[in-house]
């Protein structure tokens, strides 16, 4: 489903679902920090992830339908049994008005349910799709016909949306990106290792139209063509590290330009076709990327080209359709990519499809509900708290200049905070949702979003709109809005707990909101100034100092092994950074609490000692070796036992709260520490 092109910062990637327990959601209070989860005869200093966590990673091994099993997944297991006892409710209610949001939650769950439509139905709903690949003759009518395709959420060639002016953060402007890919990197259309995955791809694209009726022969030859059309669009994709250089993906340029460069496609039929409103420029991402798919057009067969849109049609649906095409999806994508050994129950795929599509329809219940006022009050409070002390942190930096400082700390003072839920509720008045087909309520909520996505072009960014709904359990900053936000659904324990003590709060949810703050002065975060424009404010010496320093955290966590995976230590750069910031904004936030100056033990911990087990026990994660392997390759996150370990291992206040010495295992020598924020 498209989504905004609003770069943003985000605590952690997901992994979401559970068995069904029950029709109620448990009320059930979660200790502070319970020792039963931990593993005492494990020396702190050698390994924290494991002392703080250990008994719980024994006792909580992967349940076969999830590829990673963490304290993330047991908030989200809470949340969605609320989230589900919301739409039994309503799924329930035969009296809901037509055009109602009660009418709109219920039919479209209802219709993802009813799997005896689904399975009669088949994949007969793309059918008008394909005859619209099918009757084009000249690639001249490929521009608008990808427009039509991406307007109802279809993928193909590349992705466009809009999103701010990174040189003029309160305008809306359309955005070009580079796409079109169905393996989860570029690398792997390229990497040795990856040999054996681009041959089960293929084997997987030949059984998918072989599902729908094509010939085995036909379908193999199909599907090596795709491989090789896609192969030379990665040609010219950005790696994920390339990508994270804000300064490399920032390219305005006029639509006649752009028409220039890539001369085989029709932008102005490609917009007018996606319902864009007319516009004289935008920003171009990846330039090379879009040169490179202007002579892919003009070297590739039409057939060729038209096979491809057809794949990228089965394979954005396929979730929508017949249990076949389904399970085969499932057993590419889901079990020989990361292991996961069997599917989401049904209930638990559509429950959070009705979550998506209809955010915050289900988030305001979800919000009268479960979220009490004491809790956003309590989170508002905290976060005053956390920035006050990066300012403080701020204004002592031995590595920047006066003039520098200042210019940071007027951007902090300048950050806007959401929390919990937004001022104004999302309106689904134009979003029609059927009770007979589950396909046609995602292309209609796609066909919503993408017009609500190009009304906003040429307009001012709206400061209010929020890119997660409130049940998520997640949070984010976004550096063109210099934002930091906090969806209710993450505001619980393990992170925080209005019956926990404060050491516990800021070691938990403390951090996270550090995390944030930390991304708006991350490596690049940091390009952004108080207004969210793309702006060089820094001094040329500042610059380097900062450059020097983080270089040391890109080292070290380059050393960092995992089951014989090296992080790469310049993609996870930016989390890596907010880890460490958050860590020491919310430790010195915590010490003026009047909880820190009496520093008195509980459960025989220190003060000291319960902020870190806290931050610990949040990333406490069960992981699958290929979903590992994968983490590792594409996610910008490191993974669970890194930011535990080797986050630490920068905080000289983790050394003197468990008294690591030299010798032990995650002991860094102080010269050889991360110094940043």
């Amino acid at each position: 489903m498209k989504k905004t092109l609003a770069a943003m910062m985000i605590l952690c990637t997901v992994a979401t679902g559970c068995s069904q327990k029950g029709n109620e959601p448990a009320e059930t209070k979660v200790p502070a920090i319970d020792t039963a989860n931990m593993d005492l005869s494990i020396k702190p200093g050698d390994d924290f992830f494991r002392y703080a966590n250990n008994k719980w990673l024994q006792n909580n091994p992967i349940p076969e339908e999830y590829t990673t099993y963490g304290a993330f997944t047991e908030l989200d297991q809470r949340n969605e049994l609320q989230i589900q006892e919301i739409i039994n409710e309503v799924s329930n209610d035969s009296t809901a008005t037509e055009g109602s949001v009660a009418q709109k939650i219920r039919d479209f769950y209802n219709a993802g349910m009813d799997t005896v439509a689904i399975e009669a139905r088949g994949y007969s709903e793309l059918l008008p799709y394909f005859e619209k690949v099918d009757a084009i003759t000249d690639k001249a009518d490929l521009a608008e016909l990808i427009g039509y395709m991406h307007a109802q959420g279809f993928g193909g060639f590349f992705g466009a949306g809009t999103g701010s002016d990174p040189k003029q953060a309160d305008m809306v402007i359309m955005h070009a990106m580079q796409g079109g890919l169905s393996l989860p990197d570029r690398d792997d259309y390229f990497d040795e290792s990856s040999k054996e995955m681009r041959e089960k791809y293929v084997e997987h694209v030949a059984n998918m139209f072989k599902l729908i009726g094509t010939d085995a022969e036909t379908a193999a030859n199909m599907a090596n063509n795709i491989l090789a059309f896609e192969t030379r669009l990665a040609e010219k994709s950005l790696t994920r590290v390339e990508r994270r250089d804000p300064d490399r993906t920032y390219n305005k340029m006029t639509l006649a330009e752009f028409q220039a460069s890539t001369p085989v496609f029709n932008w102005g039929n490609y917009f007018n076709a996606v319902g864009a409103p007319a516009f004289d420029s935008l920003n171009v991402g990846m330039p090379e990327f879009f040169v490179g798919l202007n002579s892919n057009i003009l070297n590739s067969d039409l057939q060729v080209i038209k096979d491809y849109l057809k794949w990228k049609l089965l394979h954005s649906s396929a979730s929508q359709l017949s249990s076949d095409l389904d399970k085969e999806t499932f057993n590419f994508y889901s079990n020989y990519l990361y292991g996961q050994e069997v599917q989401q129950p049904r209930w638990r795929r559509i429950l959070n499809a009705t979550s998506d599509c209809l955010g915050e329809a289900v988030g305001q219940i979800y919000v009268e509900k479960y979220f009490p006022a004491a809790a956003k009050e309590r989170m508002e409070n905290l976060v005053a708290n956390l920035k006050t002390a990066l300012g403080e942190r701020i204004k002592v930096l031995d590595w920047m200049c006066d003039d520098t400082k200042a210019l940071a700390l007027h951007k902090l003072d300048c950050m806007n905070v959401k929390v919990g839920y937004p001022n104004k509720w999302e309106d689904y008045s134009d979003y029609t949702v059927t009770s007979e087909s589950y396909f046609q309520n995602i292309c209609n909520a796609c066909v919503f979003n993408n017009k609500k996505d190009m009304a906003k072009l040429g307009k001012p960014v709206d400061k209010e709109e929020w890119f997660m709904p409130p049940q998520t359990v997640n949070a984010y900053y976004s550096p063109d809005r210099n934002e930091i936000v906090f969806p209710a659904g993450i505001l619980q324990a393990p992170f925080f707990s209005q019956d926990a003590d404060d050491a516990v709060n800021y070691g938990g949810i403390g951090v996270v909101i550090g995390h944030e703050m930390t991304h708006g002065f991350d490596d690049q975060g940091r390009k952004y100034d108080e207004k969210g424009n793309l702006n060089d404010w820094w001094t040329e010496e500042d610059a380097a100092n900062f450059k020097d320093r983080t270089q040391r955290l890109v080292e070290l966590f380059n050393e960092f092994e995992l089951r014989g995976n090296h992080i790469n230590g310049e993609l996870t750069l930016g989390e890596n950074i907010a880890d460490l910031g958050g860590l020491n904004i919310a430790w010195d936030a915590y010490q003026i609490t009047e909880e820190a100056q009496r520093s008195e033990s509980i459960d025989n911990f220190t003060p000291a000692q319960r902020f870190f087990i806290s931050y610990a026990t949040i990333w406490r994660n069960n992981i699958r070796d290929k979903a590992l392997e994968r983490r590792i390759k594409e996610d910008v996150h490191s993974p669970a036992e890194a930011r535990v370990n080797r986050a630490l291992g920068s905080m000289p206040h983790f050394y003197e709260a468990f008294e690591c010495t030299e010798g032990d295992k995650m002991y860094i020598a102080p010269e050889n520490r991360a110094k940043i924020w």
